[in-house]
């Protein structure tokens, strides 16, 4: 076997086995980037033009999906479930309770606190939504085999638990001393 020069021993080929690791973690990051983005754009905009159609914002959905998954919340934890600011989601919630898809009640913990949680009817309307998204999802899986649906989520269920421990928890999140009310 004839010895190889450091030249042959780098690659012009785009095979992705020919490249050095950082290389190819290089790639694959900025391929991901796009991927990602390119993706969450569908997204946003399919969820905007979906939502919007019932008379909410995005957030405003998000916000509703958080109250029926997670339960009455204080706004500081739905801020930080949401990675928005206390302000910010203080709005949200206000909006949503005029609309009357939530109500806050007190905090059986601390009479002071406000308890934010879906009404019944915000209840329904997210079902409603959530129902028309899922069937968005399925239309976009039948092309897929079995095992690439499997694959795709597992991979984007790593990807985010990965984003997640990289993030830390939301901006909204309270030191140890702050008040949540």
């Amino acid at each position: 076997m004839p010895l190889q020069s450091d030249s042959d021993n780098q690659s012009d080929s785009n095979n992705p086995l020919d490249l050095p690791s950082g290389e190819n973690l290089d790639r694959d990051a900025r391929a991901l980037y796009d991927a990602l983005n390119q993706l969450i754009r569908v997204h946003q905009f399919r969820d905007r033009d979906r939502i919007c159609g019932y008379d909410l914002s995005v957030a405003q959905c998000y916000a509703l999906e958080t109250l029926v998954h997670q339960g009455p919340l204080r706004l500081q934890g739905l801020a930080s479930e949401m990675y928005l600011d206390k302000s910010t989601a203080s709005r949200v919630v206000d909006a949503l309770v005029r609309k009357g898809h939530v109500d806050r009640v007190a905090d059986p913990v601390d009479r002071r606190a406000a308890l934010i949680r879906p009404t019944v009817q915000g209840e329904a309307l997210y079902q409603t939504i959530r129902a028309d998204l899922i069937a968005e999802e399925r239309a976009m899986l039948e092309g897929l085999t079995p095992d690439m649906r499997q694959a795709a989520l597992t991979l984007i269920q790593q990807l985010t638990q990965s984003a997640q421990r990289r993030c830390g928890p939301g901006p909204g999140t309270l030191s140890a001393v702050e008040d949540e009310t």
